[in-house]
């Protein structure tokens, strides 16, 4: 959670550097066959072929020299040719969903444009096959049948629009199919529209207006509330969410703002105090939520949320409806908790009919019309139509989803170096306490190969990764990873240290520094420094170093770091208290400075244990602290 106003940006500068010379400007330029898969492709055995499913015979993609594939055994470099096509032929651009005329005009200059709408997903299979691009919106399907179909002449798939859940990325990675979305073209939109619900709302506009429709003259029923002076959280401070916040501020609100990773100097710059989330919701009189839908935001706004909130609280969603427990809501609706709700999402889009949500007196409901304005149809269809040619030119746009393909054998060696990496990467910001901002992070890389070996990209891109996903909806790959960090302020230097070990290694370990924060957990902490070291062993990634106490676990699960007094017992004890709870140990391992003084315990649970068991690891008096954190 973040603190107050003085909470220092988690991501504040916006550089990205290396201590290595293989990043020098001659390096930037060298022929690479290293390219990015999601490490979820990799399962959980990292070199089983069977969990890889790559195809060096499909296309690669090109990146102004920066990606290119190489042909070891040939020595030759397969690029794609202008415009990608062979002679004269023009590539083939099938839209499914309507597309504004500027997005058709930048499309038609490059290939010839097939407008066919409605499709069902057999007509989609027929048709893909002769074509090399597809572009939709939210409405068509693109599955693994749709990949199929296409027999490898499909190229990239274009969402007009930020979500991507209608498009099987995986499938489409498999298949050599780049996935580009248009992430920033709606902002303004989105949140236009959630100023329009709140005041809408205050004014109760939409139940006055259906009444009068229905020859009714109800003046008094209808009182609003004014939003002069009344506190304003915004939750989630991205693009939108900031937006939504200037414009609250010039109709005279008090705004504050949770997001424990927005940069507290643009929050200032807007006039916003970043808050707690306890405090956002405890003393806010309007609501607005412009989080992402992650596995940490899934149903946030629940039945314990709506009971700290203060009574005659008001919502607005314009975000991702996932984050609201719809039916905790509604309770929260009837009993008061919340005086009235509006929502432009929801969990399932389109609701039910008979949604006793959609239908209460207090609720304005919107069928997703954030995006829906003709200036921003009209950007989106540019921003989409650009990044669409440029991959049919061979280019990669920062908007891409997905990564191009690469050599199998190259991914195989790295395979469980990626999957550390970016555990790391996960461990790594869930140390930093919330109150805490990210100077700076510095990877260090232990390898007995020469720079000019080991190209580090993919393995920064993966801890890039590790950082940045859990908390946002962002996908962050090779090809995006730079332009990811960069826009969020994420500052990252490297550092390769030779070692005298095989060759054959990859990298004999990571290590991952963070200077000048404070941390959830002190032991963590080593010359002013958290401190995490990791290598692999076996082919599984391993956590071999936390602060200045060595331990060795199995990466697996979720982690539970304890520092205690170093005594028989306590390894019985504490599994003893997650068995009770049906949580499954599934590797341990103790590390200590010197005999029967401190000691971090390090368990790996195949289980989240509930809070009982958290709490009563916590109330065991040789344990000084204890953290939990999600792999």
């Amino acid at each position: 959670m973040a603190s107050s106003a003085s909470t220092k940006s988690i991501f504040p500068s916006p550089l990205i550097s290396s201590s290595s010379s293989s990043f020098s400007e001659s390096r930037s330029s060298k022929i690479s066959n290293l390219s990015f898969l999601s490490s979820s492709s990799f399962g959980t055995k990292p070199n089983n072929n069977n969990n890889i499913k790559l195809s060096c015979q499909r296309r690669c993609f090109v990146v102004n020299s920066v990606l290119k594939t190489v042909d070891e055994t040939k020595q030759t470099t397969q690029t794609i040719s202008k415009n990608n096509v062979v002679g004269n032929e023009k590539p083939t651009i099938l839209v499914s969903e309507k597309l504004g005329e500027a997005g058709l005009q930048v499309l038609r200059k490059l290939g010839n444009v097939v407008c066919a709408y409605d499709l069902s997903p057999e007509e989609l299979c027929a048709k893909i096959s002769t074509c090399d691009a597809l572009i939709v919106r939210s409405g068509t399907k693109v599955t693994r049948k749709v990949f199929e179909a296409a027999k490898g002449k499909l190229k990239v798939v274009g969402r007009a629009g930020v979500g991507i859940d209608n498009v099987d990325l995986q499938a489409a990675t498999e298949f050599g199919c780049l996935v580009v979305n248009a992430p920033t073209a709606n902002t303004i939109a989105a949140a236009e529209h959630g100023i329009a619900l709140l005041a809408a709302m205050a004014r109760n506009v939409s139940q006055a207006d259906a009444s009068l429709k229905a020859g009714k003259w109800l003046r008094s029923k209808y009182v609003g509330v004014s939003m002069v002076g009344k506190t304003l959280a915004v939750m989630g401070f991205g693009k939108v969410g900031s937006e939504v916040a200037r414009r609250a501020k010039g109709l005279g609100m008090n705004v504050i703002a949770h997001d424990p990773y927005a940069p507290a100097d643009r929050a200032r710059a807007v006039g916003v105090e970043l808050v707690s989330f306890d405090q956002a919701i405890t003393t806010a009189d309007f609501i607005s939520l412009h989080m992402p839908l992650t596995p940490t935001t899934n149903k946030v706004f629940n039945d314990n949320t709506f009971a700290k909130m203060k009574k005659g609280v008001r919502i607005i969603n314009v975000a991702r409806g996932g984050v609201i427990d719809e039916d905790a809501l509604l309770k929260a609706l009837d009993s008061g908790i919340v005086a009235q709700a509006a929502l432009d999402v929801f969990t399932e889009e389109p609701p039910a009919k008979d949604s006793k949500l959609v239908q209460h007196e207090n609720v304005i409901a919107t069928p997703h019309l954030g995006a829906s304005t003709k200036e921003a149809q009209e950007g989106v269809a540019i921003e989409i139509a650009e990044a669409v040619v440029g991959a049919l030119n061979g280019e990669l746009s920062a908007t891409a989803v997905n990564a191009p393909m690469v050599a199998p054998e190259v991914l195989s060696e790295l395979a469980p170096y990626v999957v550390l990496a970016e555990k790391l990467g996960r461990l790594a910001v869930q140390l930093v306490s919330g109150g805490s901002g990210i100077q700076s992070i510095k990877v260090v890389y232990r390898s007995a190969r020469g720079p000019d070996n080991l190209d580090t990209r993919l393995l920064r891109a993966m801890i890039t990764k590790g950082i940045i996903e859990p908390i946002s909806n962002t996908i962050v790959n090779l090809v995006n990873a730079d332009y990811i960090a960069k826009q969020r302020g994420l500052r990252i230097s490297e550092e390769r240290v030779t070692v005298d070990s095989s060759p054959e290694l990859p990298v004999e370990s990571i290590q991952i520094q963070i200077s000048n924060v404070e941390s959830k957990f002190a032991s963590a902490v080593s010359e002013g420094q958290i401190s995490i070291d990791g290598k692999v062993k076996y082919g599984t990634p391993h956590l071999t170093c936390v602060g200045s106490f060595g331990v060795d676990v199995s990466l697996e699960g979720n982690l539970i770091l304890c520092r205690q007094t170093d005594q028989p017992g306590m390894i019985g004890l504490v599994g003893n208290i997650l068995g009770q709870q049906n949580v499954n140990v599934s590797f341990m391992s103790v590390g200590r400075t010197s005999r029967r003084q401190k000691a971090i315990m390090a368990i790996c649970v195949d289980e989240e244990p509930n809070e009982e068991a958290l709490d009563n690891i916590g109330a065991v008096a040789a344990i000084e602290e204890f953290v939990f954190l999600k792999l």
